[in-house]
């Protein structure tokens, strides 16, 4: 067990399955749909582009969310009801009925249940909401903190939901190593929040997520990280 961290906390989505197995199960509904979703993708840019301008967080994300997409689609922001209650079917439950299908990485589970027997506390943190998702995966017990950023507020890499999540594992950030599959989001996030971080590569499409910053650690499958932390 290392002496310098407390807490292990990860990114969800192609960290702890690989997400190429549902998207490719979701294409029809995305080709059916790529209009509302293509808008919502450059929402998101928006308010991340808000983000590095330094703007104040929204007091309610989902709020600022539909109205900034309402702008794209030319809808009345008296009609913001009905859209918030679209991205709530469409984007945050539109994938349920596929999701069932899909596995966590090999060793994830073991990986998970060796951090909690060796004492270390265990936090997660998405930009989409991930209880229901971890429940599904079977790995929904194992957590001491499950946050989803857009309750902060503040998409990653905004080091303000990295903060909330060492203050939701009762760690300060320097003792907890955060796990993604993403640098310019995952590691740059947590770094900015004072994490160490580890980058888990994609062996599908090993250039994806080349940007700076550097992690602490990196690893292609969960018996290096087993091994890094406990051995």
């Amino acid at each position: 067990m290392r002496s310098d961290i407390e807490g292990v906390a990860f990114d969800l989505d192609g960290t702890l399955y690989p997400n190429y197995r549902l998207n490719i199960r979701l294409i029809p509904f995305v080709l059916k749909e790529l209009r509302f979703l293509s808008a919502f993708s450059r929402a998101r840019q928006i308010i991340r582009c808000e983000q590095t301008k330094g703007l104040p967080v929204p007091a309610d994300f989902y709020k600022h969310q539909a109205e900034i997409l309402a702008g794209i689609l030319s809808i009345s922001k008296n009609e913001l009801d009905p859209l918030k209650q679209k991205i709530d079917t469409m984007i945050y439950r539109g994938w349920e009925p596929i999701f069932k299908k899909i596995k966590i990485f090999k060793g994830v589970f073991e990986t998970l249940a060796a951090l909690k027997k060796s004492g270390y506390r265990l936090g997660l943190l998405s930009d989409f909401p991930p209880e229901i998702k971890l429940k599904h995966l079977g790995i929904d017990s194992f957590w001491d903190a499950v946050l989803c950023s857009e309750n902060s507020g503040a998409l990653k890499p905004h080091p303000q939901s990295f903060k909330d999540l060492a203050r939701a594992m009762s760690l300060p950030a320097e003792k907890i190593l955060y796990v993604g599959n993403s640098r310019p989001y995952d590691v740059a996030g947590a770094a900015g929040a004072g994490m160490k971080t580890a980058w888990i590569k994609n062996k599908f499409f090993p250039g994806s997520g080349f940007k700076k910053p550097k992690p602490d650690f990196s690893f292609h499958n969960y018996r290096q990280l087993y091994n890094y932390m406990i051995h």
